[in-house]
């Protein structure tokens, strides 16, 4: 097809050189040869795109940059998308391990939980969007890709004055965090909070709308990480060196908070709960732990958290102290039942981003190309704020 399209140039070309022959060529040709050249530009510009893929289930190198010969085209209330910035999170990393539980890609796929990115074609049936125009995206997986086929169901359009790169930082940490906090902890002002992994994505996020929302926050982190949590507005606790429900304790007068957000893993959540009020809620959104104990390609271990978990869940309803309560948060789960509240929520963040409220901290911004690389630094368990994959500009 580009040969063609070239060939068909060279010749449309030759043609204007020949008809202005004689003519003056600044006033004649140049226009007419700047006509071609854009000719040629548009219609040979998309004719391949990059992507990453997962073969086989592994550490980061099983990733690979691969050329694709033909772009999709998007069906019935489709609409295919230019990628412009993907996320790059620690699910990603268990997505390509192949212990994120629920899944349903097949190998081989594109990893990428979430995207920003321009309208560049619609699909029939599509009326609410328009070529050119920006949207986020929730995809789990198929970020890590130059174009992308998503239903219009799913899109989130952005403001015309926010950052693609700070954008695409909302659509999973940020949009966790504010659920958790407003949909299922509902606080208020003046309420309690412990954050596990405060300095990680979703801890960071948590602080930042926790700070918005007028709440007194306590977060565990590293001892490297103490002075970066801190300026997050939260009293910073070194979980490698102190005891935080010893901490919290003492910090409450022995009251406790009002809501832990917890994904460390079981043993840590029964730590949690015990620092809880008479009425406060223990919410957990994962098992980091034993995510990094699994081995490639097995969710046994994930799976065997869980039941563990959904167990301790039951005895704790038998056996209720007090009035305290837990509650499991998944975005895909809630979306899928409640799919107005995902687009209201990242709605609203962006609103925030846009009113200086909240600020993602972009640790570092890298090319699709060093995919693997990202995922390696992510890996290190060094990383302070967000690595944001910069796909097209």
């Amino acid at each position: 097809m580009i040969l063609i399209l070239l060939i068909v140039g060279k010749k449309m070309l030759n043609a204007i050189l020949e008809t202005t022959r004689g003519k003056t060529f600044r006033t004649v040709s140049l226009r007419m040869i700047a006509t071609v050249v854009t000719f040629l530009l548009l219609c040979t510009q998309a004719e391949a795109y990059q992507q990453v893929v997962i073969d086989e289930y592994g550490p980061p190198d099983v990733m690979r940059l691969v050329n694709q010969t033909d772009l999709p085209e998007p069906g019935a209330g489709e609409v295919r998308i230019k990628i412009l910035a993907a996320g790059v999170s620690f699910t990603d990393t268990m997505v390509r391990k192949g212990v994120y539980v629920g899944i349903d890609a097949k190998l081989p796929f594109s990893p990428g939980y979430d995207l920003v990115g321009i309208v560049d074609k619609l699909g029939s049936e599509v009326t609410e969007f328009a070529v050119g125009q920006r949207v986020a995206d929730l995809t789990v997986y198929g970020a890590y890709t130059e174009y992308a086929i998503r239903p219009t169901s799913a899109l989130v359009p952005l403001p015309n004055d926010i950052d693609s790169v700070e954008a695409v930082s909302l659509v999973l940490s940020y949009t966790s965090a504010y659920q958790m906090l407003h949909r299922v902890a509902s606080l208020e002002p003046g309420q309690s909070i412990l954050i596990h992994g405060a300095s990680g994505a979703v801890g960071m996020a948590l602080a930042q709308i926790g700070k918005v929302a007028g709440l007194k926050m306590f977060g565990t982190a590293s001892t490297s990480k103490q002075d970066f949590v801190a300026n997050l507005g939260v009293t910073p606790i070194d979980y490698k060196t102190e005891d935080f429900v010893a901490k919290v304790l003492t910090a409450t007068q022995n009251e406790g908070v009002d809501v832990v957000f917890d994904a460390v893993g079981v043993d840590n959540f029964k730590r949690s709960y015990s620092v809880l009020k008479p009425d406060g809620k223990l919410v957990t959104y994962g098992f980091y732990s034993r995510s990094l104990d699994s081995q490639a390609g097995d969710s046994f271990q994930m799976v065997k958290e869980f039941l563990k978990w959904k167990w301790l869940q039951l005895r704790w309803s038998w056996f209720p102290k007090e009035e305290r309560s837990v509650d499991f948060y998944s975005i895909t789960d809630l979306r899928e039942n409640h799919p107005k509240w995902f687009k209201e929520d990242l709605s609203k963040l962006f609103q925030l981003l846009a009113n200086g409220e909240i600020e993602p901290r972009i640790w570092k911004v890298m090319p699709l190309a060093e995919a693997v690389q990202a995922h390696q630094l992510l890996e290190t368990g060094k990383v302070r704020g967000k690595i944001v994959l910069k796909i097209s500009d």
